[in-house]
């Protein structure tokens, strides 16, 4: 017994309309194959597990591929099996916990006090006002923003070497800030 997934009238549609249905399970592959595999990588972050993830909805659809009449749905066949299968992994994800008799987290190793970090970070800011405009624009992009020097340059519109020496000079200003002594 064979369960139609498309009504019988759309294939003669498909027909009509210049799109025959696919000759076989093979020659649908070669032809959606790089198109299916783009849409299993927008599923996953992991390149191969988008070919595992893909391999998998096409065994399914090979399955049921006589039960399919209407070829132009075969992509949405295909989609819904990618994304049937994705659900179902990570649904399944192991979860690594394990129960033991003794808490692996490191004894003696202090949490820092918010007060102490909080005034540290006072502190490095108000080191950061003091300095001039431009080592100041330079400190922040490269170390609060996290820019790469050749970034840095280009958006304040200056040589690379001119970051590295403007910075460089900033640096030796915050490692002389008296307010900042205790945390060396």
């Amino acid at each position: 017994m064979t369960t139609p997934v498309c009504t019988g009238a759309s294939r003669a549609a498909t027909a009509a309309a210049g799109h025959p249905p696919y000759a076989s399970f093979s020659s649908y592959v070669r032809a959606r194959g790089p198109v299916l595999l783009r849409t299993a990588r927008s599923l996953t972050a992991n390149p191969c597990d988008a070919e595992d993830l893909l391999q998998t909805a096409l065994t399914k659809t090979y399955v049921a591929w006589e039960r399919i009449e209407d070829h132009q749905a075969l992509d949405g066949y295909v989609r819904r099996a990618l994304l049937n299968t994705r659900t179902s992994q990570w649904r399944k994800r192991k979860v690594d916990e394990f129960a033991c008799d003794e808490l692996p987290e490191q004894e003696g190793v202090p949490a820092a006090d918010p007060a102490e970090q909080q005034t540290l970070h006072d502190a490095m800011w108000r080191a950061v006002l003091k300095l001039p405009d431009r080592q100041r624009a330079m400190v922040v992009l490269r170390y609060y923003e996290d820019l790469s020097e050749a970034q840095t340059a280009e958006v304040l519109g200056v040589s690379i070497g001119t970051v590295k020496s403007a910075v460089s000079r900033a640096l030796g200003k915050l490692r002389e800030d008296p307010e900042l002594t205790p945390v060396r």
